[in-house]
């Protein structure tokens, strides 16, 4: 049975939120923290922007064990439109509290969207 999730992006993220809810951007990466370990392909996620929302469903979900590995499959581009290089990747997840931390502990999640 499918289940909804709910992913937040902080308003300083809203570009970013932004592309997910239009389909510029399909593929989402979080740290594979167990609060993400549930989400399947067939479940639905609740992006959610302060008072914004949108609904994507999961088609694919990948487990990286760190940010080399999901390069070696992703190009920059592919993960978000605006990032020009691998280093505009690590910048971005660095820039989230503890994150680079939280990656090299459990590696990334990539989940693909449907448009």
């Amino acid at each position: 049975m499918p289940k909804t999730h709910t992913l937040e992006f902080r308003e300083v993220n809203r570009d970013t939120f932004d592309l997910v809810c239009n389909g510029g951007k399909t593929l989402e990466t979080r740290a594979a923290t167990d609060k993400y370990a549930g989400i399947v392909a067939g479940d639905t996620i609740v992006f959610s922007c302060g008072n914004d929302t949108c609904t994507k469903e999961v088609i694919k979900v990948e487990k990286f064990p760190s940010i080399d590995a999901i390069y070696e499959k992703y190009q920059p581009q592919q993960i978000n439109p605006t990032w020009k290089t691998g280093q505009d990747g690590r910048d971005a997840w660095g820039s989230f509290p503890n994150y680079t931390e939280k990656i090299k502990k459990f590696g990334l999640i990539a989940l693909t969207l449907k448009k």
